[in-house]
């Protein structure tokens, strides 16, 4: 769908032009103005995710977007601000820490655990959430994996392993096999 600058369709945010002048080795806006019209005009999620990685990355700070979101037509993009995390090395970390703190779970990413190692994300103090990309799919690398698993359960800890599309495409199902192991039942 397109249409013409200064028309608005129903349900799109209309907003002015750019806040920034554009870079001269970029080729269309300053960072700055594409996180603050995704925030203004993308789904929580999506804006989310953006921002996180140019925090992340250490290109932008979440004070600089909010100096730059004032008022009340701002409210649901300063929201999405209170959510971004610095702990996240991923798409699929963002995602899932996310959806796990909107269901009220205590998160921790990136987690060191003696004879384990750095682990994703850290669930109420107890449940390991590992979220594997396509490196885990190479034999050597399920080994390891296998073996962290192993050696978390012996320590004590609860561990659950997801990949892509289950963080991104089915995340209620992900969301209730947390939920039980974290109320200690099995998931029938």
């Amino acid at each position: 769908m397109h249409h013409r600058r200064g028309e608005t369709v129903a349900g799109e945010t209309p907003h002015g032009g750019l806040l920034f002048d554009p870079q001269p080795h970029r080729p269309v806006a300053a960072l700055g103005d594409v996180l603050i019209h995704a925030l203004r005009c993308l789904p929580f999620r999506e804006s989310l995710v953006m921002v996180e990685c140019a925090v992340g990355r250490g290109e932008m700070t979440v004070d600089f977007l909010r100096q730059r979101l004032p008022g009340r037509r701002n409210g649901r993009a300063r929201h999405v601000l209170e959510w971004v995390d610095r702990g996240a090395e991923s798409l699929l970390e963002t995602l899932a820490r996310t959806c796990f703190r909107q269901a009220g779970i205590t998160v921790e990413p990136q987690v060191y655990i003696d004879g384990v190692g750095y682990v994703d994300l850290l669930l109420e103090g107890r449940l390991i959430v590992e979220l594997d990309g396509r490196h885990h799919s190479d034999w050597a690398q399920l080994k390891k994996d296998q073996r962290r698993n192993n050696v978390s359960v012996v320590r004590g800890y609860s561990v659950l392993r997801y990949y892509y599309d289950d963080v991104v495409h089915r995340p209620a199902r992900m969301m209730a096999e947390v939920s039980a192991v974290l109320a200690g039942r099995p998931r029938a």
